[in-house]
């Protein structure tokens, strides 16, 4: 049985790298071993389409993570390892998924097995994410703010097409411009994407001196981005059409814009509510009278704090949070109360404290009151 060789010795990465550092290799590596360049070498067609193997599995999380647990039996019949050659494995590569075999067994878009398969364009380009960090202020008022990324777009010289200019495509001579290869595996007659085209169906005669025939090349580009009033930690924006181009021609993918907000030195966000803390004095505790709390919409809030209000009440402010994302209205503004009690007292102030203290009947705290009610109550039932 063949060896089957370590996807990340393929590219020659290690099994820590970005994806950054993978595409890179892979692209090296494709340049190098692309049929296009190595014409009727057989080594070459084959090295080609082992990377192009171990680079589809490594660039899809979702893969790497499988093929890092499993290794290649991930990827074989059933999630495990085939004995011999027979089965859908066979040491090849096998279906990408379930949708695979029964185009193989009942046939594509109308046709059996004897009809022609439909064939396979190049494939769309890989959505790309990108982290944006914030703050409160331009999430509650929404901004528009400009970003850069190196992204691969298509190739100006040869128009994306992968040719260069004045030449063209040719029909693959190993499938015969089907996209697709037969191999007969005992009763099953099994079919796979060609190797040599990637299932264009036709290969490039003289690649463009650009994109060496990818189509595309690495550009920084500047994006303008809208960022609507009321995003939070979590919200995805989509710029349509700004991933990564495809190859030859083949639709870019998306653009994903991850917002992230800064923490807020006065205020906390739950949902489209926002909260804050108010320390006040003790004789305002127990007055009572107004605070003012300034609000994200510039609004200087005037708080009502009632006569002998106690540390850890909240006051509502109906209005005052955060905007509802692409809808009306706004969340409301929750201030907690913190009786400060004072730490430096003047003469004076001791005075008049004592005098305050001399004529106390318990009935100005209740709680406390209460509170040492209950415990001499439980003492005596104690000492009895």
């Amino acid at each position: 049985m063949a060896t089957e060789i370590d996807y990340y010795e393929q590219l020659g990465v290690s099994r820590d790298c970005d994806g950054a550092t993978l595409k890179s290799s892979y692209r090296k590596l494709a340049m190098q071993w692309h049929p296009d360049k190595n014409q009727g070498d057989a080594e070459a067609e084959a090295k080609f389409k082992n990377i192009s193997e171990a680079y589809e599995v490594l660039k899809d999380p979702q893969k790497r993570a499988a093929y890092d647990r499993y290794g290649h039996a991930a990827f074989t019949n059933g999630g495990g390892n085939n004995a011999g050659g027979g089965g859908f494995g066979g040491g090849q590569q096998g279906f990408s998924d379930i949708g695979d075999i029964f185009e193989t067994i009942f046939g594509g878009g109308g046709g059996g097995l004897g009809g022609q398969q439909r064939q396979r364009g190049p494939a769309r380009g890989a959505d790309l994410r990108y982290d944006m960090e914030i703050s409160l202020e331009d999430a509650f008022h929404g901004k528009k703010t400009e970003i850069e990324i190196d992204v691969s777009v298509g190739c100006d010289e040869c128009d994306g097409s992968g040719a260069e200019p004045g030449t063209g495509v040719k029909q693959c001579g190993t499938c015969h411009g089907h996209g697709k290869v037969r191999a007969q595996q005992g009763f099953f007659v099994v079919e796979r994407t060609c190797a040599s085209c990637q299932g264009r169906g036709e290969v490039i005669e003289n690649p463009c001196h650009v994109c060496y025939g990818e189509g595309r090349v690495d550009k920084a580009q500047a994006l303008e981005v809208e960022i609507p009033a009321g995003v939070d930690s979590g919200t995805r924006i989509r710029l349509t059409g700004k991933g990564e181009a495809g190859a030859r021609g083949a639709p870019p993918g998306d653009l994903y814009i991850f917002i992230h907000l800064e923490r807020h030195n006065i205020f906390e966000r739950e949902g489209t509510t926002l909260f804050t803390r108010a320390p006040i004095s003790f004789t305002l505790a127990a007055l009572g009278g107004e605070i003012t709390i300034p609000g994200l919409d510039g609004v200087q809030h005037e708080i009502r704090i009632p006569a002998g209000i106690q540390s850890g009440k909240q006051i509502r402010q109906r209005g005052a949070g955060m905007p509802v994302l692409r809808g009306r209205g706004n969340g409301d503004m929750v201030v907690q109360i913190e009786v400060e009690t004072p730490t430096k007292l003047t003469k004076q102030q001791r005075l008049i404290l004592r005098e305050f203290q001399e004529t106390e009947t318990g009935d100005e705290t209740p709680n406390s009151t209460g509170f040492f009610g209950k415990l001499k109550d439980a003492w005596e039932d104690l000492t009895e």
